[in-house]
C-alpha cells in the first residue's frame, strides 16, 4: 500500500483563546475559518488559516487548564513565508514586541506568540 498523506493542521494548546486568535490576525494575517466547541466548554477549537495553502492552525483552549504549557525546550516551530517587503514586515513584528529570534546571516527570524510558541518568518520563495 502507498499512502499519500498531505498536511492538514498543526495544533497549539493556548491559555487565552481570544488573545491568542487577536495575536496571529494582528502578526501573520491568519484568520479564522472554523471553530468547534464541547457541548460541555470542557475545549474550543479554533481553526486559523490563510488563503493560498488551506493549511491551518489549530488553537485548542481547555477550559480547566491554568498553568502555562510545558514547551519543552522549545525545538520545534512553524514557519511562516510573508510577501512583500520582508523588512518591512520584520520592523511591524519588532513594533509589536513578538520578536524573540534573529539570524540575519541566514536572513530568517522567529517571533513567539503569547505562549511562547516559535514562528520562523521567511520571505516569499520567488
Amino acid at each position: 500500500m502507498e499512502v499519500k498523506g498531505r498536511f492538514d493542521h498543526f495544533n497549539f494548546n493556548v491559555l487565552d483563546l481570544d488573545r491568542s486568535i487577536r495575536f496571529y490576525e494582528e502578526a501573520l494575517g491568519l484568520k479564522e475559518v472554523r471553530r468547534m466547541e464541547a457541548s460541555d466548554g470542557s475545549f474550543i477549537l479554533v481553526y486559523m488559516g490563510e488563503e493560498k495553502t488551506g493549511f491551518l492552525l489549530e488553537l485548542t483552549w481547555l477550559r480547566d487548564r491554568k498553568e502555562p504549557y510545558d514547551l519543552g525546550e522549545g525545538e520545534f516551530h512553524l514557519c511562516m513565508r510573508v510577501p512583500g517587503d520582508y523588512d518591512a514586515v520584520r520592523a511591524y513584528h519588532k513594533q509589536m514586541d513578538c520578536v524573540c529570534y534573529e539570524n540575519t546571516d541566514m536572513g530568517l527570524y522567529f517571533i513567539s506568540d503569547p505562549d511562547g510558541y516559535w514562528i520562523e518568518i521567511l520571505p516569499e520563495q520567488k
